[in-house]
C-alpha cells in the first residue's frame, strides 16, 4: 500500500484529509500534538476504511521535531506517496502585542518546519513516478491583512514557495500543490483569538472541513499547482488582486480589530 503523511492531523482540515486519503486507499501516518485526538482518529479511520493508520505525537514549534518524523517514517521503511504540511496556526492582534518569542513559534510551524519536511522528505518521494505535496496555505495569502500581519505574512510564504517548488518538481515526479481555505469550521478561530467582528463576517462564508478537505485533495491528486476552495474565497483573492491595495488593507483592518 502507498502511504501518505499529515501533520496537524488530529481535528479540523488535517483529520478530513485524512479521511479523503484513506478513502483513496492510502495507508495513512498521522502527526499532532495530541495523543488522545490522534488514537481517536486512527480508531476511526480503521473502522471505517481498509487501511493501516499509525500516528506519531509531536510538535513543531520543538527543534528536532521534523528529524524526528523523519526517523519515525524511515523506521517503517513503507512507500511514501504523498506528503501534507497541513499543521499550522495563527494569531489575531497588534504585531507589537504579542512577544518575538511568540511571534517566533507561529513563523517555525507555518514556515520552517514546512519548508524542512519537504527538504527532507524529498528523497522519499522523488524517483517512484508520481508523488504528491500538499501545502495548507490561506485565503489571507492574497493580501495583507492588519493585526494578523505576521500570519498572513506566513501565508504569503506558503504560497509563492510551493507555486516555485511545483514547477522544480514536476520533472522529477513530485507534484505540489497548495491549498488556500477561507473561513472553515475549526478550533483556529479560538485559538486565533479572532474578535467578534471577524467572527461574524466568517460566518457567513464558512465552508466545513470536509468540503475543504474534498477539494484540496481532488485538486492534489488532479496536480494542480493552487486550490482555492470556494466560490467566495475565489471572487475576494480576485479582488485583493484588482483593487487598490490601500482599500482592501483598510477593510480588513476593520473586520480584524
Amino acid at each position: 500500500m502507498s502511504n501518505a503523511i499529515i501533520t496537524g492531523a488530529s481535528k479540523g482540515i488535517g483529520k478530513e484529509i485524512a479521511h479523503q486519503l484513506a478513502m483513496n486507499g492510502y495507508d495513512v501516518l498521522l502527526v499532532a500534538r495530541n495523543s488522545y485526538e490522534l488514537q481517536m482518529v486512527k480508531e476511526e479511520l480503521e473502522k471505517k476504511y481498509p487501511v493501516q493508520v499509525d500516528y506519531l505525537v509531536s510538535d513543531l514549534i520543538e527543534q528536532g521535531a521534523v528529524d524526528r518524523i523523519v526517523d519515525w517514517v524511515e523506521a517503517k521503511q513503507i512507500d511514501l506517496r504523498i506528503l501534507v504540511n497541513n499543521a499550522g496556526f495563527g494569531v489575531v492582534g497588534q504585531f507589537d502585542s504579542y512577544s518575538f518569542e511568540e511571534n517566533q513559534k507561529m513563523m517555525q510551524v507555518n514556515m520552517h518546519s514546512l519548508v524542512e519536511m519537504c527538504q527532507k522528505f524529498f528523497p522519499y518521494l522523488a524517483g517512484k513516478g508520481k508523488a504528491h505535496v500538499l501545502n495548507i496555505a490561506s485565503s489571507s495569502a492574497y493580501q495583507a491583512i492588519p493585526n494578523m500581519t505576521l500570519y498572513a505574512a506566513t501565508k504569503v510564504f506558503v504560497l509563492n514557495f510551493s507555486r516555485g517548488l511545483h514547477h522544480e518538481w514536476k520533472s522529477k515526479g513530485v507534484i505540489v500543490t497548495v491549498v488556500s481555505p477561507g473561513a472553515t469550521t475549526t478550533n483556529f478561530n479560538d485559538r486565533a483569538n479572532l474578535p467578534a467582528t471577524a467572527r461574524r463576517a466568517a460566518e457567513k462564508v464558512t465552508m466545513t472541513p470536509e468540503a475543504v478537505a474534498k477539494l484540496a485533495v481532488a485538486g492534489m491528486l488532479a496536480g494542480k499547482v493552487e486550490v482555492i476552495t470556494g466560490l467566495v474565497n475565489k471572487i475576494g483573492a480576485f479582488l485583493a488582486w484588482v483593487s487598490p491595495k490601500s482599500i482592501s488593507e483598510k477593510i480588513a483592518k476593520g473586520i480584524y480589530e
